[in-house]
């Protein structure tokens, strides 16, 4: 698996390098439109080469996907929350029974076990028991 990763990323960053010798020459790009730009009295535009405006085209795309999704999941993330706590409360409680009943006896048990245990008869002589006859 991790040779595979590694060819992977060696192939990407071949395709970039390409990408970016491929296309170096700069660009303007503007940030507002040039009537909206006129009232401000400045020049809302920068001038890049052509890989790096692409290249942070990219990223900011991933960016915006991602909040995105945060965003879109923050109700499951919330539900998630709220069963984890329910579940904790859940072992909570039933770890609580199993202490309780536990401690209960059956009577007839709890009677055996709190009988003293009797040692086995043992004769005076020594402990052999006399042959039978």
């Amino acid at each position: 698996m991790r040779a595979i990763r590694l060819v992977f990323i060696v192939i990407l960053a071949i395709v970039l390098i390409l990408v970016a010798t491929a296309n170096r020459a700069p660009i303007t790009i503007g940030l507002l439109p040039q009537n909206i730009a006129e009232f401000t009295g400045r020049d809302w535009a920068l001038t890049m080469p052509g890989f790096l405006a692409l290249f942070l085209a990219m990223v900011f795309g991933v960016l915006v996907g991602l909040v995105w999704e945060w965003l879109r999941e923050a109700h499951l993330r919330a539900e998630s929350k709220t069963r984890a706590h329910h579940l904790a409360r859940l072992e909570r409680e039933m770890g609580d029974l199993r202490r309780t009943h536990a401690a209960s006896k059956d009577e007839v048990l709890a009677i055996l076990d709190d009988t003293p245990a009797r040692k086995p008869a043992t004769p005076a002589t020594g402990g052999a028991l006399p042959a039978p006859r």
